[in-house]
């Protein structure tokens, strides 16, 4: 079984692009004991390697991102409150009214926007722009809020994590998940050796994981994540994407990768026989640091293995204990898989 008690500690870390120290060094304190080397390079992506029992003819490189969405500070207004920018794609739905937390001394605050009975008739039936959103930490002035933030701090969600009855509730299940799977594995006996990379600013244009797969120079990868799975009562066929419950996810194409169709298959045999749920992606939308990682030097076959993972990129995502467990197990068999090709 996973560790969700390290699930926690992983997903209530604060690290937006760019920002991911804390996630880091949790990491780093995880694998040190189990991993050959371990190497931190100029970006702040996290490279291992782990010996197997046996050396393989192939490199595997397996991959998660370290960062979560979020925002940074931009203004600080004369009323004390904080103007912002998102850091990733978060929906304006996502920001407005949600509790927040600012910079590395963890200041408290609430976005706000507009007060309702100020509001235009056509305003009223509009959720509002993050461009017009600020945040209230408490403070009534300008010189008082600089006390506590600074241009350029991030700002994170401030949400509490639950584990009930299988179901995870947080923020940052996005892909601090895919980081406990590597940390599963690397404390666990591999059957080859491999390499794998915690990787930095995925939600910023996967750039991390262009330098990590650079530095590394696989010959496959496997990519492990969380994916948008729309099982709500609003969406019908394709649009559902996947489903919490219906386990591990293996993508076939998204809009940054077309995922190599050996591995594909290969990925759903190992699910096969390990006798847990496997599903396809149904729709062909958004993308992950296979992206960078599969156009890497002279071309990385790869494949990609996700969580469903409903409200993704908000302050408190769901997905399935039982998904987890499927994804870890399918990543596991089908890494070993490939390298005994």
């Amino acid at each position: 079984m996973l560790d969700y008690e390290l699930l926690k500690r992983l997903c209530t870390a604060d690290g937006i692009s760019g920002s991911e120290d804390e996630v880091r060094d949790i990491i780093i304190k995880e694998i040190s004991p189990f991993a050959d080397t371990v190497d931190v390079d100029n970006m702040g992506n996290v490279i291992v390697f782990k010996k197997g029992r046996k050396t393989p003819s192939k490199k595997l490189l397996v991959s998660a991102h370290m960062d979560e969405v979020g925002f940074i500070v931009t203004h600080i207004n004369s009323d004390g409150t904080v103007r912002f920018a998102p850091v990733g794609g978060v929906n304006d739905s996502a920001a407005f009214a949600k509790y927040v937390k600012i910079g590395a001394k963890k200041i408290h605050g609430v976005v706000n926007a507009k007060p309702v009975h100020l509001l235009k008739d056509d305003e009223r039936k509009k959720c509002p722009p993050i461009d017009s959103l600020s945040i209230d930490i408490g403070s009534d002035s300008k010189e008082e809020t600089q006390k506590h933030v600074s241009l350029g701090d991030m700002i994170v969600f401030d949400s509490p994590y639950e584990n009930r009855d299988g179901r995870v509730i947080s923020k940052a299940i996005d892909d601090r998940f895919g980081c406990l799977v590597l940390i599963e594995m690397i404390k666990s006996e591999l059957e080859y050796d491999m390499y794998f990379s915690f990787v930095v600013q995925e939600e910023v244009g996967l750039r991390g994981a262009k330098a990590a797969a650079f530095t590394v120079a696989p010959d496959c990868a496997v990519v492990v994540e969380a994916t948008t799975a729309s099982d709500v009562p609003f969406a019908e066929d394709e649009k559902r994407v996947c489903l919490v419950g219906g386990g591990a996810v293996i993508s076939f194409m998204d809009r940054s990768t077309i995922y190599d169709r050996e591995y594909y298959r290969l990925a759903f045999e190992c699910a096969e026989a390990l006798g847990v749920k496997a599903q396809t992606k149904t729709m062909i939308a958004g993308g992950n640091d296979a992206g960078a990682i599969h156009c890497s030097r002279g071309g990385v076959r790869t494949l990609a293995v996700s969580v469903p993972c409903r409200y993704i990129h908000s302050s408190s995502s769901l997905a399935s204990a039982e998904d987890m467990e499927a994804v870890f197990a399918v990543v596991k068999a089908s890494a070993e898989k490939i390298l005994s090709l």
